[in-house]
């Protein structure tokens, strides 16, 4: 028993070790967040997890554990942060890479307060990709990724959800002067200009 107590300290003091570089990257649904972490990953070479996909993936593999994400997902209800939170571990462990795009988490208070308990890791920055309602709503309505949860009584269940939940998490980093900003309403490639502007480092916009 004690051996298996060691096993798991050392996964959270090797994660730690690592010191990675963990960006938060959260927005509605529908705010292009995706799109975005795709061309940080190409660009940055950082390693994009989205804690939706982890999940999905999870309901996939039709473990028990997939059945309770699965039946909470359904009831509108956020899955619980330990759950979240060891998918997270276990895919930043196993990629080899020390930055991080987190995507969709944390969802709510509870769940930061989990994950820098959990992990020791506290995020560089936030990435917030802030985005109108209806331009979110018009452009979930219109893509076609098979995804069941996009239909408009879900689309604003999910909007709600993230108003009370993952606001008050934006507040708590902007006291601590960690969250950038961007306009995400405008077309993709003005969205990444900003984008570049948060990832690039000072030294090089520095013009001498």
């Amino acid at each position: 028993m004690g051996a298996v107590n060691v096993a798991n300290k050392d996964i959270n003091v090797s994660l730690a070790e690592k010191k990675p570089r963990v960006v938060f990257v959260l927005g509605g649904p529908g705010s292009g967040k995706g799109t975005q972490c795709a061309n940080i990953v190409e660009h940055f070479h950082y390693t994009h997890l989205s804690a939706g996909d982890l999940l999905r993936a999870e309901i996939k593999s039709g473990s028990e554990n997939g059945t309770m994400i699965q039946n909470m997902i359904k009831e509108g209800k956020i899955v619980p942060s330990e759950v979240t939170i060891k998918l997270l571990e276990k895919a930043m462990l196993e990629s080899g890479n020390d930055k991080f795009l987190i995507d969709g988490f944390p969802r709510n208070e509870e769940n930061r307060a989990a994950f820098e308990a959990v992990t020791k890791i506290e995020p560089e920055f936030v990435l917030f990709f802030n985005c109108p309602e209806e331009e979110m709503e018009k452009r979930l309505l219109s893509r076609n990724q098979g995804r069941e949860d996009d239909n408009i009584e879900t689309i604003r269940k999910r909007f709600k959800v993230f108003l009370d939940s993952s606001l008050p998490v934006i507040e708590y980093y902007k006291v601590k002067g960690k969250v950038r900003e961007i306009e995400a309403a405008k077309p993709i490639g003005e969205v990444f200009e900003a984008v570049k502007v948060v990832f690039t480092p000072k030294a090089e916009k520095v013009v001498a």
